[in-house]
């Protein structure tokens, strides 16, 4: 039986978002986590370790995610590791966001001025304690902005997920499809979704941008 496109179509759209708004936040955590490691790897540890973990971020951001997911949710069984949608989802999505976060944290870390390293090494903190204390809560300025830039590149990457079976927002809008057959409806409808929950991400990261800019010119 063909459904009419409706409110409770626009509810099992909402059901959706709220999937993609839990793997997003997944994602982000442990991407987070592992970023933030592999950039301090990056940026400080010795050069065997900085080419090792130049070499996964390479190999990661140079690979289609279309082609991550697939290895996380089909390439794993062949290893006798079976992973549910979400699962494999939360796998290849973390592994994506954990090369540019990374790669972008590394980046506002060096981008520290020496004179920060050297007035810590002045009062005589451990590489803790100036990490804790002097270093980070201004990479963390820095990498404010670009953070919440890349969010909106994993809230947009969640759909990706769809063709392993995950029901996010996107797969919603395939599944609503195929009960309305009103795409054009069903689909601008995902896409001004998508729109409200990703633009305001965005005008939040330029703002956030522009507020450094205008500091660092000060």
């Amino acid at each position: 039986m063909i459904q009419s496109f409706g409110w409770s179509s626009i509810e099992f759209l909402l059901h959706g978002l709220l999937w993609t708004a839990v793997l997003s936040v997944v994602t982000f955590i442990g991407g987070g986590f592992f970023g933030l490691i592999f950039a301090l790897m990056r940026a400080l540890g010795p050069r065997w370790l900085q080419m090792i973990v130049a070499s996964y971020i390479q190999l990661v951001q140079a690979t289609p995610l279309l082609i991550v997911v697939f290895l996380a949710y089909y390439g794993l069984s062949f290893l006798g590791l079976y992973f549910p949608p979400l699962a494999a989802a939360a796998i290849s999505l973390t592994i994506y966001a954990t090369a540019f976060l990374a790669d972008i944290w590394r980046g506002c870390i060096e981008a520290i001025p020496r004179t920060q390293w050297e007035a810590a090494d002045a009062l005589a903190l451990g590489p803790v304690q100036k990490l804790r204390y002097v270093i980070l809560p201004q990479a963390f300025r820095i990498a404010l902005g670009p953070t919440v830039g890349f969010m909106v590149q994993i809230v947009k990457n969640t759909s990706v997920t769809a063709l392993i079976g995950f029901v996010e927002l996107t797969r919603a809008g395939q599944l609503l499809n195929n009960m309305t057959f009103q795409p054009f409806h069903v689909f601008l409808a995902v896409a001004v979704i998508y729109f409200l929950v990703c633009y305001p991400l965005s005008l939040w990261s330029e703002t956030l941008k522009e507020r450094r800019s205008a500091r660092a010119a000060h």
